[in-house]
């Protein structure tokens, strides 16, 4: 087959709904730029079509489609993250966070290979007596802090000769936790695109309805995501480990991380929000409603919060009121999570209960003693639980991403509809805008 045929096989498999973009790096880019001219990006984000570009003079890229201007781009040589998406086609924004100086320098970091994604596959715990993120006897602390080398290099396998709108994505994994227990899985990452009825299923018949708005464009996608254990029986006393998914998107002075929780008692439920993971969150950066929590994403200040298990529900979103784009998250939790064991992340040595864990968790990110140009994109993360798998057996967790454009006022209906809860006012999306 003629190079000319293969890229004519993958036009015509972009119009139905899914495509394979870049195998032919950027003699295909250039075929792709003079079908659809490159209109200017917003001055401070790129489109599409830009990031896809850029992606794929670096490394391969995946792309799915739907019918209604939703498109996907995924690069399995980066771990299989899904890495950017558009709610407008090809000249829409791109709404994943892309670390362009990491990915042009071409220098692997041992600490992090951090080419930004909005859907990353990671494994828990980050910290703690069965950290994997931390060797045995080291300080947890940023110097000796590693992603362990299965997560943060190599591809994933991907299947090219799938025909509906979903890729199957898989490796095999080996890690060390920092009780000297060793791991063996295999991996599976399945993804397809979203559209209006997947979201009405994820967030309910009122939030699905809103979106028959013309001023709402809307891009969704999910990774359904499963280890299998291929090493010894899992235990308790050695690490157990749960699926961590983390989206990485661009960080703005107007863009506020809105955070539900089951309301209860705090002697029997603990706090409705965790957030002393690297210091405790300043309060003009987090604010405590009646039903939800209020988290700064503005990319300034390295900063973390969570919800439990006993206080978290499987939704979480995002709102830029300035921008026009709503963010939310919708992932698989147990509907008696407070009965199962998450694997606590908490940089602690011992930690009094590691199986205590967050469920949610959002990351802003910030300068730090390591790197002073940190910054630039807040992290949506959702964790599986943490259980004894056997030989043989497995585990799966799905997370859901979906964006949303168009005017403040519905954006805000949207958002109350789809986290259940009635929004407070926008206090510190206000004190952000005005500084």
């Amino acid at each position: 087959m003629t190079p000319e045929q293969t890229i004519g096989i993958r036009l015509r498999r972009c119009t139905v709904g899914a495509g394979l973009w870049g195998m032919a790096c950027l003699g295909f880019a250039g075929v792709m730029a003079n079908l659809h001219p490159c209109q200017a990006a917003p001055p401070t984000s790129m489109t599409y079509r830009q990031a896809r570009d850029f992606l794929a003079a670096h490394t391969k890229v995946v792309e799915m489609a739907n019918d209604d201007g939703g498109r996907v781009a995924i690069c399995p040589e980066y771990q299989g993250r899904v890495m950017t998406s558009s709610c407008s086609g090809f000249e829409g924004e791109s709404l994943g966070w892309i670390n362009r100086e990491f990915i042009e320098e071409k220098k692997p970091d041992r600490h992090f290979n951090n080419y930004g994604g909005e859907d990353r596959f990671w494994l828990a715990p980050e910290g703690g007596q069965y950290s994997l993120w931390f060797a045995a006897g080291a300080d947890q602390d940023l110097a000796h802090w590693f992603t362990p080398p299965a997560l943060n290099e190599g591809p994933f396998q991907f299947n090219l000769d799938k025909p509906e709108p979903r890729y199957l994505l898989k490796r095999k994994m080996l890690l060390r936790n920092a009780s000297k227990t060793e791991f063996s899985f295999d991996v599976e990452r399945e993804i397809r695109i979203l559209g209006a009825r997947q979201f009405g299923k994820s967030f309910g018949a009122e939030a699905g309805n809103l979106l028959k708005s013309k001023r709402l464009k809307l891009v969704g996608f999910e990774t359904s995501n499963t280890i299998i254990n291929r090493g010894a029986p899992m235990e308790s006393d050695k690490g157990l480990v749960g699926i961590w998914i983390a989206g990485m998107f661009p960080a703005s002075p107007t863009t506020e991380v809105i955070v539900p929780f089951k309301k209860g008692d705090e002697a029997k439920l603990g706090p409705p929000v965790t957030d002393d993971y690297f210091g405790t969150v300043p309060s003009d950066r987090l604010r405590i409603g009646d039903q939800a929590a209020y988290f700064r994403a503005d990319g300034k200040l390295r900063s973390k919060i969570g919800t439990s298990a006993a206080r978290a529900v499987p939704v979480a979103g995002a709102l830029d009121r300035a921008r026009g784009l709503l963010t939310l998250i919708q992932f698989d939790m147990p509907r008696d999570a407070q009965n199962f064991s998450y694997a606590d992340s908490h940089w602690q040595l011992p930690q009094a209960d590691p199986y205590r864990g967050d469920a949610f968790n959002s990351y802003n990110d910030g300068p730090s003693e390591a790197n002073e140009k940190s910054g630039g994109f807040y992290e949506l993360e959702s964790v599986s639980p943490a259980i004894r798998l056997a030989s043989g057996k497995s585990l799966k967790h799905a997370h859901r991403t979906y964006h949303v454009e168009g005017d403040e006022a519905t954006l805000v209906k949207l958002a109350e509809a789809a986290l259940q809860i009635k929004l407070s006012a926008p206090e510190v999306a206000d004190q952000r805008a005005a500084e």
